[in-house]
């Protein structure tokens, strides 16, 4: 966590993001990249382009307003003694955070959300949905402020998967760095039910010949996965949940194509995504 990418439209969700990222940079020693997307019509900021030119200083207002709006940000006193760059970039959103991820080789990106309210609604609308969809790296997504970001314990949901067991390595590399409790959790469902030795025996294949260090593991029945994923967060008392996506399917496609986007929108504690 020596990069972390922070995605701005200076609202209080994404506030709530960046002052997590601050505590991360913190302990970690690292730097933090601050971005606000321009999303301004190409006239706007291309001259070349017939009226370009005459709307240009519109655009540069705009950039003005942005430094201004990221000065005041940047004083703030969680920022001090944390590099900071502050980037400004006319761009759709979603592809400018993908592509200043790359280009400045960010390790993790931290996105705002408005927690029940749904995904949808996050911050830059449906442009964190496909961030968490998309990225190859980490992204954690923060609902509420956290006067503190120590997390002791945190859930993995996972269906076992040995062909996803890439996002295993992640989770047990996030949980190491975070220095906390992994708990590994196989949700039981009547749809696809095992047997309590059958799910634990798939949860001790699933995780041999990994080095692991502080874990449990768990299986819990509930009537779907989503709902098993936040019952079993809240009776561990979670500070964090941890779930794998696919590209190409999106949100709804967890596991295989089983669990919905609720499980985003509905969990009131922070989620870390990692890509399939």
């Amino acid at each position: 966590m020596k990069r972390i990418l922070v995605p701005t439209d200076f609202s209080a969700q994404a506030e709530n993001a960046l002052r997590v990222a601050a505590k991360l940079a913190n302990r970690f020693d690292g730097e933090v990249y601050l971005l606000h997307m321009l999303e301004l019509p190409l006239q706007l900021v291309d001259p070349v382009g017939g009226t370009g030119s005459q709307n240009l200083p519109e655009a540069l207002f705009f950039m003005k307003l942005a430094k201004k709006k990221f000065k005041k940000l940047i004083d703030k006193p969680y920022l001090q003694g944390i590099k900071v760059h502050d980037i400004v970039e006319f761009h759709q959103a979603f592809d400018g955070i993908m592509e200043v991820s790359k280009e400045h080789n960010c390790d993790l990106i931290v996105m705002g959300s408005h927690g029940a309210s749904g995904l949808k609604e996050v911050f830059i609308g449906s442009n964190t949905e496909k961030v968490v969809r998309n990225s190859n790296i980490p992204v954690l997504v923060i609902k509420n402020d956290h006067e503190e970001f120590d997390i002791n314990s945190f859930v993995f949901a996972t269906d076992c998967n040995l062909e996803h067991k890439h996002t295993l390595n992640k989770a047990i590399q996030f949980a190491n760095k975070i220095n906390a409790h992994l708990h590994l959790v196989y949700i039981n469902t009547a749809n696809n039910f095992k047997t309590t030795s059958e799910a634990t025996q798939s949860l001790k294949d699933f995780v041999k010949g990994e080095d692991l260090n502080h874990h449990s593991l768990n299986v819990f029945n509930d009537v779907t996965v989503e709902k098993g994923v936040l019952n079993f967060a809240e009776s561990i008392n979670a500070g964090l949940i941890g779930i794998s996506t696919h590209g190409r399917k999106g949100l709804a496609h967890f596991f295989n194509g089983s669990i919905s986007e609720d499980l985003v929108n509905h969990a009131n504690r922070p989620v870390v995504t990692f890509k399939i």
